[in-house]
């Protein structure tokens, strides 16, 4: 951590002496065996001459290190000769492929992964000489090159003088990976050089326990593990059932005390050894930088800091799938996540007119990153009829859900509280339940002085209890380190999957209020690359703020919520287990891992989600290894269009959901109606008239026909559908790893309006957050491509332009990923704006390009002016923009605008075929090669080649660069897997 945040976050932790002395002591056994890389001192000595190995002069680019060791050289020659331990020291080391002698031995040959750049590549090595005075070693590389290695190590007064020589030769060095491979290497023969006076006790503390990034083996299943696979290794939880008033206990202490939980699980000291901290931010105190808090106290001062939205139950398993994410891609070997609450000691204190005195943290103090979505909860509507918290939202779901399953009240009511029954039933036998008191269905469902009515159909024992004193944490590594630290198999629990998505923001927007089309997506995914299917899985923990949330998660997943075979949850649910705030998820993983090292063979899911069952993040765990590589999947979500949302009733509207909310005393306050007019819009009403408070409560309205008459509500006597929601504007479709995003307004010549941009830029910020897709094409419905802005809802004040891709939902921040607009008919103004803002283009014969907005007294300031500029001759585009006219595709093609001249009516097609071409090739060359192709232009002509380079450098040395001259050779089709 940078010594400014340090600072900042020591001095602010006068509270919690006793903590931070316990703290100390751990960290003073910890520094001789830290895990994380890179902040070893040097031992470079200038005074040190020791003359360049012969043969080094052979090559094109040579790089050196010199210092000192105290050690003798007999003793440093035996450690640089021990292949056994050269993870230990040489930085540029990452695995050994195939077989290798123990030592290094003259005329021996072994192949190595190591890493130019921080980028693997594999060098092939022949011992040309081992002897007294060191080693050299010669070898291929990746494209061409040619590698040497050298150690020469000479007697000292103090010990041993050292040098470590790397040379590079080939044309790739020559050219595009150059100075930026050679200075990689000076770098790592420096601090490998570090390393070795460490481990030869030069450092102070002894040496470090280095992770070999070599496979593990697995030794109950003969699974030989890559060493980046993330796993549990210790979880911990903390309940404090009564505050402790005299020396109330905030929540940070709680989570570092749920940490040393974990690390006693685990059986190892690790807390310290952490290179990255997350917080799920507590509800009940605010801290700018908890994870910062946390980290300084176990002793993670260096460690990077992240932290998940201010709100959000979805934060814990969120916090999991971006820590496992970081593992699995090398950036981090020991993860430690946290979370904490302490509702029931505020509310105790404030019971007695007392506040808090806890730790207050200075406004700038921040973590280095912080993950998840946050955007105010409700919309104005919302907020004009009460829903302004969960108790009324989920009330509201759960009606409806009752509504589309056509059951009674009586008997819906029961279903729930015997849900919830089970829950606690569970809850009774969780030692870190908040109240392990098992219920019947009969006490949840009744209301009493003790169980009042919440809001119907919820009495006080259906809702998430937030006044809790809870805590949880969990520590996540590599297999490599688990194995490094000497941490038993059996206490490991392997991620395989995590995903997330997120639902209409907006509750009275979505489309069905008791679907979860995003649970479903995320579900799938997540379950698809574990390789699992819904009715195989054993322990499950869905997310149970209220019934309606697990009925949600249960339908999207295909799982029975009345199943009292099938547990929903590990815990006892937020009611009984305890609601902490956003940190729940935390301890429904903490309850399921000891439950999977028992059962190993099992797999188990848990779900997670945020505000009104909004955002959702799951994950997949076992005790048995993954058949793949974890991944955090965020795939894309078949949206359907949003509702229109009014607080009016204007003619008939057929109820969907009805929930009446009381005071603390059991008083009805008022009743919130869910309506769907003719037109597909929602209407939203508050009512708490007596006369409307009976009629909607009198008698089930779900499905019956609602009027006004004389500003009087009157009911149907029949039950009729619901009204289907207006069609969407927007369609994405999957072909494998080509995304298909459509404008479908055909009528209006798929003219782009307010709500059309929206969905245009969420279905591009969807594909492009799934990293299945490679490749999107646009297109339009209807024989036409786009006519631009509809300036009849322009005119009417609707103008379409999104807070994040600007102008047309799209312009402003075109997709990164490779874009082709497939075009018939007519594409202008905004229409040509949005083709611009494709990398290829694929057109009909007639279609039709062009600017016409000076002939309306506009400017094509949607990227039109700009991108004609760039993409064509001077004149061509002063033609466009100053007479309007429209352009045939033939011409444009003739200029090299558009790609491909087809047929008309083939476009799409031939747009599609040209993607999945795209899709098909490494996908890092191709991200890196448009990136280049797009800045290149802005480059200094002196710098670009460098600039080239540095971007291409990663790509010529990727395992593609490998796979594709591999496959290429072996006459097969490439496994690319975008590394």
């Amino acid at each position: 951590m940078p010594s400014s945040r340090r600072t900042r976050v020591l001095g602010t932790v006068t509270t919690l002496a006793p903590v931070l002395a316990q703290t100390a002591k751990v960290v003073a056994g910890d520094v001789a065996s830290r895990l994380r890389p890179g902040t070893d001192r040097s031992v470079a000595d200038p005074g040190v001459s020791i003359a360049e190995p012969e043969g080094a002069a052979d090559y094109a680019r040579r790089v050196h290190a010199t210092g000192t060791v105290t050690a003798a050289p007999a003793e440093v020659v035996g450690l640089l000769t021990d292949l056994d331990r050269v993870h230990e020291w040489l930085t540029l080391h990452r695995s050994w492929r195939g077989e290798r002698p123990s030592r290094m031995e003259t005329g021996a040959e072994f192949t190595q992964q190591i890493s130019l750049m921080d980028i693997p590549a594999q060098a092939r090595w022949s011992v040309a000489r081992v002897d007294a005075d060191g080693f050299e070693l010669r070898g291929t590389g990746p494209m061409g090159i040619t590698v040497g290695l050298w150690a020469s190590v000479v007697p000292t007064p103090a010990g041993s003088g050292v040098r470590l020589d790397g040379a590079l030769d080939g044309p790739p060095v020559k050219g595009p990976v150059g100075l930026t491979a050679v200075r990689s290497v000076e770098v790592a023969l420096a601090d490998s050089l570090a390393r070795v006076a460490e481990l030869l006790g030069d450092a102070e503390g002894g040496a470090r326990l280095r992770v070999a990034d070599e496979p593990v083996l697995h030794e109950r299943t003969g699974a030989l593990l890559e060493p980046t696979t993330p796993v549990v290794i210790g979880v911990g939880q903390v309940v404090r059932r009564t505050p402790d008033l005299d020396a109330p206990v905030e929540p940070v202490a709680s989570a570092v005390e749920a940490l040393r939980a974990a690390e006693r699980d685990a059986g190892v000291d690790v807390l310290g050894r952490a290179d990255l901290v997350y917080a799920v931010p507590s509800a009940s105190w605010t801290y700018p930088d908890q994870a910062g808090l946390v980290a300084s106290l176990v002793g993670a001062e260096e460690a990077r800091t992240v932290q998940t939205s201010a709100y959000g139950g979805d934060g814990g398993q969120l916090a999991m799938n971006d820590a496992a994410d970081r593992v699995v891609n090398g950036d981090a070997h020991v993860v430690l996540v946290s979370g904490a609450e302490a509702g029931a000691t505020v509310a105790a204190l404030q019971a007695q007119g007392r506040e808090p005195q806890w730790t207050r943290q200075p406004d700038d103090a921040a973590p280095d990153r912080v993950i998840g979505v946050d955007r105010p909860a409700n919309n104005e509507a919302e907020t004009s009829v009460g829903l302004g918290a969960p108790i009324y939202v989920y009330a509201l779901i759960e009606s409806a859900l009752r509504g589309a399953a056509g059951t009674d009240e009586a008997e819906h009511r029961a279903a729930i509280a015997d849900l919830w029954a089970r829950h606690s039933a569970v809850a009774a036998e969780n030692p870190y339940a908040w109240d392990p008191t098992a219920r019947t269905a009969e006490e949840i469902a009744t209301v009493t002085p003790a169980n009042r009515a919440v809001s119907d159909p919820y009495t006080k024992l259906m809702c998430a209890n937030l006044q809790v004193d809870l805590a949880a944490g969990v520590v996540v590594t590599s297999v490599a380190a688990a194995a490094a630290l000497g941490v038993p198999q059996e206490k490991w629990v392997f991620l395989h999957s995590g995903a997330s998505a997120t639902d209409e923001w907006f509750v009275s927007e979505r489309a069905d209020l008791a679907s979860s089309p995003a649970i479903a997506a995320a579900g799938r995914a997540a379950l698809e690359h574990a390789r699992v299917r819904a009715d195989e899985l054993g322990p499950v923990d869905l997310y149970s703020c209220f019934p309606a949330a697990v009925q949600l998660g249960a339908q999207a997943l295909g799982l029975p919520w009345q199943d009292p075979a099938r547990p929903l949850s590990v815990t006892g649910g937020l009611t009984s287990a305890g609601g902490p705030g956003n940190g729940y998820g935390l301890h429904a993983i903490a309850t399921m891992v000891p439950q999977l090292r028992e059962r190993p063979d099992e797999v188990g899911l848990s779900s997670s989600l945020g505000w009104y069952a909004t955002k959702h993040a799951l994950g997949v765990y076992s005790a048995t290894p993954p058949a793949r590589p974890f991944a955090h999947l965020r795939p894309t979500v078949d949206r359907p269009a949003p509702r229109p949302v009014v607080t009016e009733l204007d003619g008939p509207a057929v109820v969907e959901a009805v929930t009446v909310g009381h005071d603390r005393e059991g008083r009805v306050e008022g009743v919130v109606v869910s309506a769907i007019a003719e037109d597909g819009s929602r209407v939203l009403l508050r009512r708490e008239a007596e006369e409307d408070v009976a009629l909607l409560t009198g008698t089930d309205a779900l499905r019956r026909v609602l009027r006004s008459e004389d500003g009087h509500l009157v009911l149907g006597d029949e039950r009729v559908p619901l009204p289907e929601a207006p069609a969407a504007p927007v369609h994405t479709t999957l072909d494998g790893p080509v995304a298909m995003i459509t404008l479908d307004r055909p009528r209006v010549r798929n003219a782009i309006d307010a709500r059309t941009a929206r969905m245009l830029e969420r279905a591009v910020d969807d594909v492009e957050a799934d990293d299945a897709v490679r490749a999107i094409v646009l297109t339009g419905a209807g024989g036409t491509f786009c006519a631009g802005m509809d300036l009849s809802g322009a005119h009417r004040g609707e103008v379409p332009v999104t807070e994040r891709r600007g102008p047309l939902g799209l312009t402003e921040l075109p997709p990164t990923k490779p874009t082709i607009a497939a075009v018939e008919g007519s594409a202008l103004a905004g229409g040509f704006e949005l083709a611009l803002c494709a990398d290829l283009v694929v057109a009909g014969e007639a279609a039709t390009f062009g600017l016409p907005e000076v002939k309306r007294g506009l400017l094509a300031a949607a990227g039109g002016l700009l991108r004609t500029a760039t993409r064509l001759p001077r004149a061509v585009a002063l033609e466009i923009a100053l007479l309007g006219e429209p352009v045939s595709a033939q011409r444009l093609h003739e200029l090299g605008l558009v790609n491909r001249v087809v047929p008309d009516g083939r476009a799409l097609v031939a747009a599609l075929e040209l993607a999945r071409q795209v899709a098909d090739n490494a996908p890092l060359s191709v991200r890196v090669g448009k990136q280049i192709i797009d800045a290149a232009p802005a480059w200094p002509v002196d710098e670009a080649f460098t600039r080239q380079s540095e971007m291409a450098s990663p790509v010529i040395l990727s395992d593609d660069a490998r796979e594709g001259v591999a496959a290429f050779a072996e006459k097969r089709p490439p496994r690319w897997t975008g590394r």
